[in-house]
């Protein structure tokens, strides 16, 4: 059961994007649920990730170079997200986060500033959004993580190599495929 107040963290995948109607389906779930919860969403790269990949393999990038790209690619979705939630506010920086939510609502990280400050993860392609999730999460002491995938299937075999090595040991974390995104409430209320 989530605690009054808690933070909850939730990533949204960017491959989110390739399906239509994802979205939308679950910005509102996540809205809805912002009204009974703090919810910090975390975005993936999507698309604008898969452009830094697609130039990193045809041009060839420096591993920092590619990783500090990729990670500005989460601030891109993360405007997406905010327009794509109803009600929700973006943040830049940690300190933000507790004078954006109250004791509900969402908010979406652009977290450029705060990896880059940090400077946690592996600077390689196996380490990804979710592996950044982790990192807020824990740094954060959320409640717990919840990450939301372009499909749903076994947790562990859908986050990337990193993400074991990041996560906090006896912090709470599932998977939710988009299509799933309906039992959201069950998991963040179970």
């Amino acid at each position: 059961m989530s605690a009054p107040g808690r933070l909850i963290v939730v990533k949204v995948g960017g491959g989110l994007s390739a399906t239509p109607g994802a979205l939308e389906v679950v910005g509102r779930a996540l809205a809805e649920a912002g009204r009974r919860h703090r919810l910090l969403v975390v975005p993936g790269g999507g698309p604008f990730a898969d452009a830094v990949r697609a130039f990193d393999q045809r041009e060839g990038l420096s591993a920092d170079a590619a990783h500090w790209m990729a990670i500005l690619a989460m601030d891109q979705y993360a405007y997406v997200l905010v327009e794509r939630i109803s009600g929700a506010v973006l943040v830049e920086e940690p300190g933000t986060i507790g004078a954006t939510l109250g004791t509900t609502g969402v908010a979406v990280l652009a977290p450029s500033r705060w990896l880059r400050a940090a400077d946690v993860l592996p600077h390689d392609w196996g380490a990804t959004s979710d592996s950044a999730a982790a990192f807020v999460a824990g740094a954060l002491d959320a409640e717990r993580l919840v990450l939301i995938k372009p499909e749903g299937g076994a947790a562990a075999e859908q986050v990337d190599t990193h993400f074991a090595l990041v996560l906090p040991v006896g912090l709470p974390w599932s998977t939710l495929g988009w299509g799933q995104v309906g039992e959201l409430e069950k998991l963040l209320d179970g």
